[in-house]
């Protein structure tokens, strides 16, 4: 009788300790798929403007380093804040225009890689 009891219990036991498992498995899957839904929801309009605005950043974000001011500079470069940007346009200023694009090296700040990272934003 006794072996009968503590049989059914440990039945019982792990038969709930499962469902909560279940349980907890299927969380994550209910967020994903309500995650999904949402996305679905956005309406067509707003993934044309999301769309238009990427392509408009691929294209229209190429940026004359000899006329740019700093802030212009600082928004259109990878890796470069505000605080470089004003370098480059003092060294500019100080030194005159620059005759290319690997003449940004000179700038205090700007190494190769940084200016080799920002060849297809800048133009002359």
């Amino acid at each position: 009788m006794k072996r009968g009891i503590k049989m059914a219990l440990i039945t019982v036991a792990l038969t709930c300790a499962g469902i909560s498992f279940q349980g907890l498995a299927a969380q994550p899957a209910a967020k994903a798929l309500a995650t999904q839904n949402a996305s679905e929801a956005k309406p067509a309009a707003h993934a044309k403007a999301v769309d238009a605005a990427k392509a408009s950043d691929d294209e229209g974000t190429r940026v004359n380093v000899n006329t740019a001011s700093a802030e212009e500079l600082a928004q259109a470069m990878n890796g470069v804040g505000l605080k470089k940007a004003q370098a480059i346009v003092s060294y500019r200023e100080e030194y005159g225009p620059f005759k290319s694009l690997d003449d940004l090296q000179q700038v205090p700040g700007m190494g190769s890689s940084l200016v080799e990272r920002n060849l297809t934003h800048l133009t002359l």
